[in-house]
Protein backbone atom coordinates (compact mmCIF):
# COMPACT_ATOMS: atom_id res chain seq x y z
CA UNK A 1 0.00 0.00 0.00
CA UNK A 2 0.99 3.61 -0.53
CA UNK A 3 2.02 4.51 3.04
CA UNK A 4 3.49 1.07 3.76
CA UNK A 5 6.10 1.66 1.06
CA UNK A 6 7.85 4.06 3.45
CA UNK A 7 8.40 1.35 6.08
CA UNK A 8 11.99 0.46 5.27
CA UNK A 9 15.00 -0.44 7.44
CA UNK A 10 16.25 2.58 9.39
CA UNK A 11 13.63 4.90 7.88
CA UNK A 12 12.52 6.74 11.02
CA UNK A 13 10.28 9.78 11.42
CA UNK A 14 13.12 12.13 12.40
CA UNK A 15 14.49 11.75 8.88
CA UNK A 16 11.33 13.42 7.55
CA UNK A 17 12.11 16.48 9.67
CA UNK A 18 15.62 16.61 8.18
CA UNK A 19 14.24 15.96 4.71
CA UNK A 20 11.70 18.78 5.10
CA UNK A 21 14.56 21.11 6.01
CA UNK A 22 16.44 20.03 2.87
CA UNK A 23 13.37 20.79 0.74
CA UNK A 24 12.87 24.20 2.40
CA UNK A 25 16.53 25.13 1.88
CA UNK A 26 16.33 24.08 -1.79
CA UNK A 27 13.24 26.24 -2.20
CA UNK A 28 14.96 29.25 -0.61
CA UNK A 29 17.92 28.81 -2.98
CA UNK A 30 15.43 28.81 -5.85
CA UNK A 31 14.01 32.12 -4.62
CA UNK A 32 17.37 33.88 -4.90
CA UNK A 33 16.88 34.90 -8.58
CA UNK A 34 13.60 36.61 -7.65
CA UNK A 35 15.16 38.34 -4.65
CA UNK A 36 18.09 39.54 -6.75
CA UNK A 37 15.81 40.77 -9.55
CA UNK A 38 13.66 42.76 -7.10
CA UNK A 39 16.76 44.24 -5.48
CA UNK A 40 18.23 45.31 -8.84
CA UNK A 41 14.91 46.85 -9.93
CA UNK A 42 14.58 48.71 -6.62
CA UNK A 43 18.14 50.05 -6.87
CA UNK A 44 17.96 51.13 -10.52
CA UNK A 45 14.49 52.68 -10.24
CA UNK A 46 15.16 54.49 -6.98
CA UNK A 47 11.63 53.60 -5.78
CA UNK A 48 12.67 51.36 -2.93
CA UNK A 49 11.41 47.86 -2.15
CA UNK A 50 7.68 47.15 -2.60
CA UNK A 51 5.87 46.65 0.72
CA UNK A 52 2.87 44.54 -0.37
CA UNK A 53 2.05 41.78 -2.82
CA UNK A 54 0.01 44.19 -4.98
CA UNK A 55 2.87 46.71 -5.07
CA UNK A 56 5.27 43.93 -6.03
CA UNK A 57 3.24 43.03 -9.12
CA UNK A 58 3.04 46.67 -10.15
CA UNK A 59 6.76 46.96 -9.53
CA UNK A 60 7.76 43.99 -11.72
CA UNK A 61 6.44 42.66 -15.01
CA UNK A 62 3.77 40.06 -14.20
CA UNK A 63 5.13 37.36 -16.49
CA UNK A 64 8.66 37.84 -15.20
CA UNK A 65 7.38 37.68 -11.63
CA UNK A 66 5.49 34.47 -12.35
CA UNK A 67 8.53 32.86 -13.96
CA UNK A 68 10.86 33.76 -11.08
CA UNK A 69 8.32 32.60 -8.48
CA UNK A 70 7.84 29.23 -10.18
CA UNK A 71 11.57 28.61 -10.63
CA UNK A 72 11.88 28.01 -6.88
CA UNK A 73 9.67 24.92 -7.24
CA UNK A 74 12.13 23.39 -9.69
CA UNK A 75 14.77 23.65 -6.94
CA UNK A 76 12.29 22.27 -4.39
CA UNK A 77 11.66 19.27 -6.65
CA UNK A 78 15.39 18.60 -6.69
CA UNK A 79 15.36 18.84 -2.88
CA UNK A 80 12.57 16.25 -2.65
CA UNK A 81 14.50 13.89 -4.94
CA UNK A 82 17.69 14.22 -2.87
CA UNK A 83 15.84 13.61 0.41
CA UNK A 84 13.94 10.59 -0.87
CA UNK A 85 16.84 8.90 -2.64
CA UNK A 86 19.77 9.62 -0.33
CA UNK A 87 18.21 10.23 3.10
CA UNK A 88 15.39 7.69 3.04
CA UNK A 89 16.88 5.33 0.43
CA UNK A 90 13.54 5.02 -1.34
CA UNK A 91 12.71 4.94 -5.00
CA UNK A 92 11.34 8.34 -6.02
CA UNK A 93 8.31 6.59 -7.53
CA UNK A 94 7.36 5.35 -4.05
CA UNK A 95 6.31 8.80 -2.85
CA UNK A 96 4.20 9.22 -6.00
CA UNK A 97 2.29 5.97 -6.28
CA UNK A 98 2.06 2.36 -5.12
CA UNK A 99 1.69 1.23 -8.73
CA UNK A 100 4.65 -0.27 -10.64
CA UNK A 101 4.80 2.86 -12.79
CA UNK A 102 3.32 6.35 -12.89
CA UNK A 103 -0.28 6.21 -14.16
CA UNK A 104 -0.35 9.13 -16.59
CA UNK A 105 -3.93 8.31 -17.63
CA UNK A 106 -5.09 8.95 -14.07
CA UNK A 107 -3.32 12.34 -14.06
CA UNK A 108 -4.87 13.31 -17.39
CA UNK A 109 -8.37 12.20 -16.40
CA UNK A 110 -8.26 14.17 -13.15
CA UNK A 111 -6.75 17.17 -14.94
CA UNK A 112 -9.36 17.22 -17.69
CA UNK A 113 -12.38 16.79 -15.46
CA UNK A 114 -11.30 19.55 -13.04
CA UNK A 115 -10.16 21.87 -15.85
CA UNK A 116 -13.61 21.45 -17.42
CA UNK A 117 -15.32 22.28 -14.11
CA UNK A 118 -13.03 25.24 -13.36
CA UNK A 119 -13.18 26.75 -16.84
CA UNK A 120 -16.91 26.13 -17.07
CA UNK A 121 -17.66 27.83 -13.76
CA UNK A 122 -15.48 30.82 -14.75
CA UNK A 123 -17.30 31.22 -18.07
CA UNK A 124 -20.73 30.92 -16.44
CA UNK A 125 -19.80 33.43 -13.73
CA UNK A 126 -18.54 35.90 -16.33
CA UNK A 127 -21.66 35.78 -18.48
CA UNK A 128 -23.99 36.02 -15.48
CA UNK A 129 -22.13 38.91 -13.83
CA UNK A 130 -19.91 40.46 -16.50
CA UNK A 131 -19.89 43.79 -14.65
CA UNK A 132 -17.62 42.19 -12.06
CA UNK A 133 -14.90 41.46 -14.59
CA UNK A 134 -12.60 43.32 -16.92
CA UNK A 135 -11.38 41.72 -20.13
CA UNK A 136 -7.62 42.29 -20.32
CA UNK A 137 -6.65 39.91 -23.10
CA UNK A 138 -3.45 40.93 -24.91
CA UNK A 139 -2.21 38.27 -27.30
CA UNK A 140 1.51 38.95 -26.82
CA UNK A 141 1.43 38.90 -23.01
CA UNK A 142 -0.94 35.94 -22.99
CA UNK A 143 1.28 33.83 -25.24
CA UNK A 144 4.27 34.54 -22.99
CA UNK A 145 2.10 33.61 -20.01
CA UNK A 146 1.26 30.28 -21.68
CA UNK A 147 4.94 29.57 -22.36
CA UNK A 148 5.70 30.10 -18.66
CA UNK A 149 2.59 28.67 -17.01
CA UNK A 150 1.97 25.49 -19.01
CA UNK A 151 5.32 23.86 -18.18
CA UNK A 152 6.04 25.43 -14.78
CA UNK A 153 2.70 25.50 -12.95
CA UNK A 154 2.34 21.69 -13.18
CA UNK A 155 5.80 21.48 -11.61
CA UNK A 156 4.70 23.82 -8.81
CA UNK A 157 1.53 21.87 -8.10
CA UNK A 158 3.28 18.49 -8.38
CA UNK A 159 5.87 19.63 -5.84
CA UNK A 160 3.10 20.56 -3.40
CA UNK A 161 1.39 17.21 -3.89
CA UNK A 162 4.61 15.24 -3.49
CA UNK A 163 5.41 17.13 -0.28
CA UNK A 164 1.98 16.92 1.38
CA UNK A 165 0.21 13.89 -0.10
CA UNK A 166 3.40 11.94 -0.74
CA UNK A 167 6.39 12.66 1.48
CA UNK A 168 4.66 13.94 4.63
CA UNK A 169 1.72 11.54 4.29
CA UNK A 170 4.18 8.65 4.48
CA UNK A 171 6.25 10.28 7.21
CA UNK A 172 3.26 10.87 9.49
CA UNK A 173 2.12 7.35 8.68
CA UNK A 174 5.39 6.02 10.09
CA UNK A 175 4.92 8.21 13.17
CA UNK A 176 1.28 7.34 13.91
CA UNK A 177 1.00 3.93 12.22
CA UNK A 178 -2.54 4.70 11.14
CA UNK A 179 -4.28 6.40 8.20
CA UNK A 180 -6.42 9.12 9.78
CA UNK A 181 -3.58 11.00 11.47
CA UNK A 182 -1.51 11.69 8.32
CA UNK A 183 -4.71 12.53 6.41
CA UNK A 184 -5.82 15.11 8.97
CA UNK A 185 -2.40 16.57 9.76
CA UNK A 186 -1.27 17.03 6.15
CA UNK A 187 -4.59 18.74 5.40
CA UNK A 188 -4.18 21.10 8.36
CA UNK A 189 -0.57 21.96 7.44
CA UNK A 190 -1.55 22.46 3.79
CA UNK A 191 -4.34 24.82 4.83
CA UNK A 192 -2.28 26.72 7.39
CA UNK A 193 0.57 27.40 4.95
CA UNK A 194 -1.93 28.90 2.50
CA UNK A 195 -2.99 31.33 5.24
CA UNK A 196 -0.03 33.47 4.20
CA UNK A 197 -1.74 34.13 0.84
CA UNK A 198 -3.02 37.71 0.34
CA UNK A 199 -6.55 36.36 -0.26
CA UNK A 200 -6.75 35.58 3.46
CA UNK A 201 -5.96 39.18 4.37
CA UNK A 202 -8.83 40.34 2.15
CA UNK A 203 -11.47 37.74 3.02
CA UNK A 204 -10.51 36.70 6.53
CA UNK A 205 -9.48 33.46 8.19
CA UNK A 206 -12.71 31.75 7.06
CA UNK A 207 -10.85 31.05 3.81
CA UNK A 208 -8.85 28.49 5.78
CA UNK A 209 -11.93 26.24 5.61
CA UNK A 210 -11.53 26.12 1.82
CA UNK A 211 -7.79 25.42 1.92
CA UNK A 212 -8.05 22.74 4.61
CA UNK A 213 -11.06 21.20 2.88
CA UNK A 214 -9.16 21.08 -0.41
CA UNK A 215 -6.21 19.43 1.32
CA UNK A 216 -8.58 16.89 2.86
CA UNK A 217 -10.14 16.11 -0.53
CA UNK A 218 -6.71 15.62 -2.10
CA UNK A 219 -5.63 13.43 0.82
CA UNK A 220 -8.73 11.25 0.44
CA UNK A 221 -7.96 10.86 -3.28
CA UNK A 222 -4.44 9.75 -2.44
CA UNK A 223 -5.33 7.20 0.23
CA UNK A 224 -8.32 5.73 -1.60
CA UNK A 225 -6.44 5.48 -4.90
CA UNK A 226 -3.11 4.38 -3.34
CA UNK A 227 -1.19 7.11 -5.15
CA UNK A 228 -0.97 10.83 -5.83
CA UNK A 229 -1.81 10.80 -9.55
CA UNK A 230 -5.40 12.05 -9.18
CA UNK A 231 -4.32 14.76 -6.74
CA UNK A 232 -1.52 15.85 -9.09
CA UNK A 233 -3.93 16.18 -12.02
CA UNK A 234 -6.53 18.07 -9.97
CA UNK A 235 -4.04 20.54 -8.52
CA UNK A 236 -2.41 21.26 -11.88
CA UNK A 237 -5.78 21.92 -13.52
CA UNK A 238 -6.90 24.17 -10.65
CA UNK A 239 -3.85 26.44 -10.70
CA UNK A 240 -3.34 26.45 -14.46
CA UNK A 241 -6.90 27.44 -15.33
CA UNK A 242 -6.76 30.13 -12.64
CA UNK A 243 -3.50 31.55 -14.00
CA UNK A 244 -4.71 31.61 -17.61
CA UNK A 245 -8.35 32.60 -17.21
CA UNK A 246 -8.79 34.96 -14.26
CA UNK A 247 -6.69 37.16 -11.99
CA UNK A 248 -7.18 39.98 -9.50
CA UNK A 249 -5.21 42.57 -7.58
CA UNK A 250 -5.58 40.56 -4.37
CA UNK A 251 -4.66 37.04 -5.56
CA UNK A 252 -1.34 35.41 -4.70
CA UNK A 253 -0.52 34.92 -8.40
CA UNK A 254 -1.31 37.93 -10.56
CA UNK A 255 -1.03 37.23 -14.26
CA UNK A 256 -2.01 38.78 -17.61
CA UNK A 257 -4.95 36.36 -17.70
CA UNK A 258 -7.98 36.75 -19.96
CA UNK A 259 -10.18 38.20 -17.20
CA UNK A 260 -9.58 40.38 -14.18
CA UNK A 261 -11.90 40.29 -11.17
CA UNK A 262 -12.48 43.93 -10.20
CA UNK A 263 -14.83 43.31 -7.26
CA UNK A 264 -13.98 43.73 -3.61
CA UNK A 265 -13.50 40.17 -2.33
CA UNK A 266 -15.67 38.73 0.41
CA UNK A 267 -16.12 35.27 1.88
CA UNK A 268 -19.53 33.82 1.04
CA UNK A 269 -21.19 30.60 0.01
CA UNK A 270 -18.60 30.21 -2.76
CA UNK A 271 -16.07 29.28 -0.05
CA UNK A 272 -18.18 26.38 1.24
CA UNK A 273 -19.71 25.24 -2.07
CA UNK A 274 -16.70 23.20 -3.23
CA UNK A 275 -16.27 21.58 0.20
CA UNK A 276 -19.86 20.45 0.76
CA UNK A 277 -21.03 19.78 -2.82
CA UNK A 278 -18.44 19.83 -5.60
CA UNK A 279 -15.63 17.84 -3.92
CA UNK A 280 -17.96 15.04 -2.75
CA UNK A 281 -19.32 14.75 -6.30
CA UNK A 282 -15.77 14.61 -7.67
CA UNK A 283 -14.79 11.88 -5.19
CA UNK A 284 -17.93 9.96 -6.15
CA UNK A 285 -16.94 10.11 -9.84
CA UNK A 286 -13.44 8.85 -9.06
CA UNK A 287 -14.78 6.12 -6.79
CA UNK A 288 -17.01 4.77 -9.55
CA UNK A 289 -14.38 4.97 -12.27
CA UNK A 290 -11.61 3.38 -10.20
CA UNK A 291 -13.87 1.07 -8.15
CA UNK A 292 -12.81 2.29 -4.73
CA UNK A 293 -13.95 0.23 -1.77
CA UNK A 294 -13.16 -0.12 1.93
CA UNK A 295 -13.36 3.60 2.70
CA UNK A 296 -13.14 3.19 6.47
CA UNK A 297 -10.17 0.84 6.20
CA UNK A 298 -8.24 3.04 3.80
CA UNK A 299 -8.91 6.34 5.57
CA UNK A 300 -8.91 5.55 9.28
CA UNK A 301 -7.48 2.09 10.04
CA UNK A 302 -4.21 1.21 11.68
CA UNK A 303 -1.41 0.40 9.26
CA UNK A 304 -0.84 -3.34 8.99
CA UNK A 305 2.62 -4.27 7.82
CA UNK A 306 2.93 -7.24 5.45
CA UNK A 307 4.60 -10.38 6.78
CA UNK A 308 7.48 -9.81 4.36
CA UNK A 309 8.33 -6.64 6.31
CA UNK A 310 7.68 -8.02 9.79
CA UNK A 311 9.85 -11.09 9.15
CA UNK A 312 12.69 -9.08 7.62
CA UNK A 313 15.69 -9.32 10.02
CA UNK A 314 16.70 -5.76 9.08
CA UNK A 315 13.65 -4.53 10.99
CA UNK A 316 14.52 -6.15 14.32
CA UNK A 317 15.92 -2.92 15.73
CA UNK A 318 13.15 -0.77 14.25
CA UNK A 319 10.33 -0.02 16.62
CA UNK A 320 7.57 -0.56 14.11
Amino acid sequence: MFIVQAFKPQNFFWKYLVGSLIIIIASFVGQLPLTIAIGIKAFTSGKGMPATNAELYRFMDQNLMLFLLLVSFVFALAGIFLAVRFLHHQKFLEIITSRPRLDVKRILFSFLIWAFISAGSTIITYFTASENYEVQFHIDKFLILCLIAIPLIPIQTTVEELVFRGYLMQGFGILAKNKWFPLVLTSLIFGCLHMFNPEVEKMGSIVSVYYIGTGLCLGIMTLMDEGTELAIGFHAANNLTAALLITSDWSVLQTPAVLKDITEPSAGIDILLPIIIIYPILLFIFSKKYKWSGWKEKLTAKIKLPETIIDNPNFKNNEY
